[in-house]
Order: structure tokens, then C-alpha cells, then sequence
């Protein structure tokens, strides 16, 4: 069952609409995309919010199709006789284009322009039905691995290999993608489900604002396999491990464990803004100065200033 989603257009004229496209499309925020049609940010995104994120393009009939008016004609002339070859050289069409329209609409004897003109027109609606409306046992499969928080491509590639000769029991991760987004698919799968992927959004990003940007990757780190040997068997006592446990409030509790003795310090930081600053290691509690002193920091950008070996174990 395919379900016609009903589009509010907030006051946009289809110019302006299809510039919102265009600047989602292109990764812009909603307050950019406010700004630049000079309408409130919330307008934007309830537009894109009732999509799903994904463009609802009208039916549109392309010019390599036999069009109502090329129909007609055929009728008439199958009528008077005339070949199907003959038509097709006055249409400027293929042979095999009006010979597959008569046979597939009732043959010469029941060709009928104006169903054939109908039939035509719901074969080419898309969407189709989506393959998890189809499919009850695939779609519940699919489901109960959303609920896990599987991400569509891993549900696509286990299908794949426990399914490996049937393809009833297989789906692509983008049908996945689109059955949770389009609202037009909203018959084939607990939309709610959108809540348990990674990024748990109502509505899906265009793939240009899913690329990477460089944010967060720390220049110059060095890892943790760069450490001497004798810090793993814990035998040398004097290494330590430190760590940022940070809270919601925002609030923080830094941690220091020397390996050997699992002797462990806690410091209360009183808010996230001190664990950033690029002192905070001197502030909070180091280790004693008479023992050698090596330090493992954990990967993060709030430790981006430091270059000591970085990593968790």
C-alpha cells in the first residue's frame, strides 16, 4: 500500500522550495536557510521535517514514453488497419515500442487508448510498494535488528549471509533507509525505529553534511603502542593511566590509576570549562614526584594540546 503524503508548503512558493532542497541538499543549516529566504528557521525545518528529509518529486511523464494524444492515434489507425510498423514510422517511434503497447493492452482486437493511457500511468508511480509491506517475515527480521541498534548496512550484509540464495529475504540498506524516512513508506516498518539508530534523527541528512569535516581528529597524536615495553606487564611500578569522566551537568571527575599497585586518585573538577583548560593536568592530582612518573592520557580533543601517548586499556 503506498501512501500519499500530503505536502504543506508554510508560505514558500515553489521557487523558494526548491532553493530549501537546493541548500539542504548542499549541508546548510535551518537558520542559514531561514536567513537567506528571510522566513523563520522553524518554517524551514517543519518544511523538510514532514519529508522526512527526503524530496517528494510530483509524477512526471518523460518524452520516451507514448504519451495520451500517440495513443489515440494508435487506436484509430489499428482500427483502419494499418501495421504496427506503419505506425511507428508516423509517430516517430520504435517498432518494437507500438508492438509491445497493442500486445501488452488487449492485442489489435481490444486496444483501448484510454486504458491503456491508465494502466500506463500506475505503472509508472513510484514509489512502489515498498519490499518490507511485502515481505511480513522480512520486515520483521529487519526490525528486531533496529531494535538491537543495527545499523541498515549491517542488517543488509547479515541478511546477505544468512540468506545467501533467497532474495525475497534480502533488502538494500538504502530501502531500509528510505522505508524509516519516506512518509510515503510509512505502511513498512515502525518509523519510531528511527530513534535506535546512531544518529537518531526524525529526518535524514543530505550525504554532502554527512562528510567528514576534520573536527575532532587530534594533529600529531602519538599512540599508545609508542609506550616502552615494561608498561604492560606491570611490573615497574610508577605508571600511570588518566582518564576524564564527564558528566551531563556539565561536570567532571578525573581519574589517575598506576598500573602496578591499581592505586587509584580521583579530583572533582567543578566544570567541563577546567578539564579544557591546557593546565588541567598539573591542576588535578599528579603522581608522586620520588616514583618515575610515565603518564597514558585518553584519546579525546579536550586532550589535544598534550602529546604523551594516548589510548584506553
Amino acid at each position: 500500500m503506498i501512501v500519499e503524503a500530503q505536502v504543506r508548503d508554510y508560505g514558500f512558493s515553489p521557487a523558494q522550495q526548491d532553493e530549501i532542497w537546493r541548500r539542504w541538499r548542499e549541508g546548510q543549516s535551518f537558520s542559514l536557510i531561514g536567513r537567506a529566504l528571510g522566513a523563520p528557521m522553524q518554517y524551514a525545518r517543519r518544511f523538510l521535517y514532514q519529508s522526512g528529509g527526503v524530496r517528494l518529486t510530483p509524477q512526471t511523464r518523460s518524452e520516451r514514453h507514448l504519451s495520451g494524444s500517440e495513443r489515440e492515434e494508435i487506436s484509430h489507425e489499428i482500427a483502419a488497419g494499418e501495421s504496427a510498423r506503419q505506425l511507428a514510422k508516423r509517430l516517430g517511434r520504435s517498432p518494437s515500442t507500438v508492438s509491445r503497447e497493442i500486445a501488452r493492452n488487449g492485442g489489435r482486437d481490444r486496444y483501448r487508448a484510454a486504458s491503456a493511457d491508465a494502466v500506463a500511468c500506475e505503472r509508472g508511480r513510484r514509489p512502489k510498494q515498498a519490499k518490507l509491506a511485502q515481505r511480513p517475515a522480512l520486515r520483521a527480521l529487519v526490525e528486531a535488528k533496529l531494535a538491537l541498534c543495527w545499523s541498515p548496512e549491517q542488517i543488509a550484509g547479515w541478511l546477505r549471509r544468512q540468506f545467501p540464495g533467497d532474495a525475497s529475504m534480502q533488502i538494500s540498506h538504502e530501502a531500509i533507509y528510505l522505508s524509516l524516512y519516506d512518509p510515503r513508506r510509512r505502511q513498512a516498518i515502525d518509523r519510531s525505529l528511527t530513534q535506535r539508530l546512531r544518529s537518531a534523527r526524525p529526518m535524514r541528512r543530505p550525504k554532502i553534511a554527512r562528510r567528514p569535516t576534520g573536527r575532532g581528529i587530534i594533529r600529531g597524536m602519538v599512540s599508545i603502542t609508542a609506550r616502552p615495553a615494561e608498561v604492560e606487564d606491570r611490573k615497574v611500578p610508577g605508571h600511570w593511566e588518566g582518564d576524564l569522566v564527564m558528566g551531563t551537568t556539565p561536570s567532571a571527575v578525573a581519574t589517575l590509576v598506576e598500573r602496578t599497585s591499581r592505586y587509584a586518585r580521583l579530583r572533582c573538577l567543578s566544570g567541563e570549562s577546567r578539564a579544557r583548560r591546557p593546565g588541567w593536568r598539573e591542576s588535578r592530582c599528579a603522581p608522586p614526584r620520588a616514583a618515575p612518573a610515565r603518564l597514558t592520557d585518553p584519546r579525546g580533543r579536550r586532550k589535544a594540546p598534550f602529546r604523551a601517548p594516548c589510548g584506553h586499556r
